[in-house]
């Protein structure tokens, strides 16, 4: 069975094979790649800051409600200094229908007091000093280091780890694992963009409840046993 843990986990009924072989694996990455040669953000943003405050904010939410709430946002405060001033007070107003908005608002207005304080009000280009900042972990800072600074990180969120788990394409545990087993299936050329595959992939066809098979374009590769469950219009769970 797929084998995951919170949020990310595959759903019941959704069995992969331990394995498959690189050559597969990389026939299924080169799809991907083909079906969006230009993979990027659906985040809306102009500068690594802007990046930055939408990834925190896009925690259990949707890029759409991000996207609005960010709109008029960085037209109010779009640099450190900017966001400092408006306060927990003035800033939880543009984010109040964004969940979780409260701890949001203050890891937020911490981030970028460390920001003016220690990086003079940019954003640090590297793993460490990002992850020192309040409310970033490790899948912000690899978002942050990808599509801001264009480094070949692999941030794993839900979509990510199911659709490498439920393909069979780098099965793990854990988003931590999944994202060193794509790193090392993946070929370096393909590294800066295969978490933007993989999540578009998860958004608009491998979806969670019902994932369209049918169409899929990696379907004769997907090591997914309920497939063509699926794709007969049959939910896997119920077989």
């Amino acid at each position: 069975d797929c084998r995951g843990s919170g949020s990310g986990s595959c759903r019941i009924g959704e069995k992969v094979r331990d394995s498959m072989d690189l050559a597969t694996k990389h026939k299924i990455i080169e799809i991907l790649a083909a079906e969006r040669p230009n993979p990027k953000s659906e985040l809306n943003y102009k500068t690594p800051f802007e990046l930055l405050i939408a990834v925190m904010l896009s925690a259990q939410a949707t890029d759409k409600s991000v996207n609005i709430a960010t709109k008029a946002l960085f037209k109010a405060a779009d640099n450190p200094a900017a966001m400092l001033s408006l306060g927990v007070d003035g800033l939880e107003p543009f984010i109040r229908a964004i969940g979780l908005y409260h701890n949001k608002a203050r890891h937020i207005m911490d981030a970028c007091q460390v920001l003016v304080r220690d990086f003079n009000g940019s954003v640090p280009d590297n793993f460490k000093d990002l992850i020192s900042l309040t409310g970033v972990g490790a899948k912000t800072a690899d978002v942050v280091l990808n599509v801001a600074f264009g480094r070949p990180t692999v941030p794993v969120d839900t979509h990510v780890f199911r659709v490498a788990n439920r393909t069979g394409l780098a099965p793990g545990k854990t988003p931590a694992e999944v994202s060193k087993a794509l790193i090392a299936v993946t070929p370096p050329e393909y590294l800066k963009g295969i978490h933007h595959w993989l999540l578009l992939h998860g958004r608009y066809c491998c979806k969670a409840r019902n994932p369209l098979c049918s169409t899929c374009p990696i379907r004769s590769l997907c090591a997914f046993e309920g497939k063509l469950l699926q794709a007969a219009g049959k939910s896997p769970e119920k077989s």
